[in-house]
């Protein structure tokens, strides 16, 4: 990929945002446009553009994620109301960044559809 996108860029540190949590696979960053008081983002650190994109060889990697993004929500005290975790994929579904990325997001109740 010649032009990194935004989370390929925050993920290599080419581009300043508080880290709430990095490894070897991922980041975690707080949402620039936050749909609840904790708006969370996971987002691997190697480019997949979506959800379509895993293959069968990515499945620790989308399972990392998720035990990821359920340490962070016990952190932020979330297990005993309860939170969300969204994968949007592509643009009907929701995704605006073509990067995979997992939302956690908690902290006041959740209504269906989201909003």
């Amino acid at each position: 990929m010649t032009d990194p996108c935004i989370f390929c860029r925050i993920a290599g540190k080419q581009l300043p945002s508080p880290l709430l949590h990095e490894d070897e696979q991922c980041v975690v960053f707080r949402d620039i446009n936050p749909q609840a008081p904790t708006h969370l983002l996971a987002v691997p650190k190697r480019h997949i553009a979506q959800l379509n994109d895993l293959t069968a060889a990515d499945a620790a990697l989308l399972g990392h994620l998720v035990i990821t993004v359920t340490v962070l929500a016990r952190r932020a005290g979330l297990t005993g109301s309860g939170y969300r975790v969204v994968i949007n994929c592509g643009p009907d579904g929701g995704q605006t960044v073509p990067h995979l990325h997992a939302h956690l997001l908690g902290g006041r109740p959740m209504s269906w559809p989201p909003g």
